[in-house]
């Protein structure tokens, strides 16, 4: 906890310190995300669009054929979120792949810079956009496997419990108690890697599976840790997309116009949502920073080679990749 303390205090001195350039030139790349992130979860209640009804009739069948029971509240909740959250990622995908990585990299340039008064050149944000989109590609797979993972065991689970005569509400609803939190905890794991891993490869200029390789070393006995830095900034950002809900949408369909004062009040709850990507990006980039201060990366011993070396007191990680050509 105090570690946890320590590096909230140090990112929000970070972030206090470049105040005029966070809130400046990286809020301003990431409002067209913001934006787009809280217009399509408003748009999904009232979607009459056919690809949100087409995706959850098809998950339902999925989890149907997979042999879940239809009766259970744990996979009926499951399929409306997952149904909105796929349509909401289809939505938002071209804005995540642009400006929400845009400005990860201004943010990691600048906090790898002493005085970033001034934009970063084109050049310098090329630089980090490219490990940082090929991360974000590997991140997407590592997502679709953590749920793979999860619904195979419970598929395996319920399959099992059914097998053996238990079938009764109250065993049903145990096991999707605990598939629900096995859930939560695989998938809250996996968004912390993928966090680490995009900040990883922005500041260590590598993408893909080494990223995300080197985050899951990086996490190593620190996961509370991170777990714990990133649920009040969650908490924070669900707030703030419940406030857009009421303040904007609720009052949208009250009055049935969009009024002067309702979209500058918008406009006013997308910059802040802004501001919590940005503060969350710092916190992330502090808590690899002071990872490292603990370890070393030694990589690229031989020219395919690469080994990873995360020390912790006593304890020592070492990960070695090697392409077939180096072996005997």
């Amino acid at each position: 906890m105090a570690k946890t303390c320590r590096i909230v205090r140090k990112s929000i001195y970070t972030f206090l310190q470049k105040y005029h350039y966070f809130t400046s030139t990286a809020a301003l790349f990431a409002f067209p995300f913001s934006a787009s992130i809280l217009l399509s979860q408003a748009y999904v209640p009232s979607s009459s669009s056919s690809l949100l009804p087409t995706i959850y009739y098809r998950l339902r069948i999925l989890f149907d054929a997979a042999g879940f029971p239809p009766s259970s509240e744990f996979f009926t909740i499951l399929d409306v979120k997952l149904s909105q959250t796929i349509f909401s990622s289809i939505l938002t995908l071209p804005f995540t792949l642009t400006f929400l990585l845009i400005t990860k990299a201004s943010i990691i340039h600048a906090l790898n810079q002493n005085k970033p008064t001034s934009p970063p050149s084109f050049s310098s944000i090329i630089n980090l956009y490219c490990p940082l989109l090929l991360t974000y590609i590997y991140n997407s797979f590592l997502i679709l496997a953590a749920n793979a993972t999860v619904f195979s065991l419970l598929f395996f689970a319920f399959n099992c419990l059914e097998g053996f005569g238990f079938t009764s509400p109250n065993s049903v609803l145990f096991l999707s108690a605990a598939g629900a939190v096995l859930y939560s905890i695989v998938l809250a794991n996996a968004f912390i890697v993928c966090s680490l891993a995009l900040v990883l490869s922005g500041m260590e200029r590598c993408g893909g599976y080494m990223a995300i390789l080197k985050a899951c070393v990086l996490i190593r006995g620190r996961a509370s840790t991170a777990l714990s830095l990133a649920l009040p900034v969650n908490m924070a950002l669900a707030a703030i997309e419940a406030l857009f809900q009421y303040r904007v949408v609720k009052a949208y369909h009250f009055a049935e116009k969009l009024g002067p004062s309702m979209a500058l009040e918008g406009i006013l709850i997308a910059y802040l949502y802004s501001i919590l990507i940005v503060l969350d990006t710092v916190v992330t980039f502090m808590f690899c920073r002071s990872c490292k201060k603990t370890g070393s990366w030694i990589e690229q011993e031989g020219r395919h080679s690469y080994r990873i070396q995360f020390a912790e007191e006593d304890k020592n990680c070492y990960v070695s990749i090697k392409t077939m050509e180096e072996f005997p």
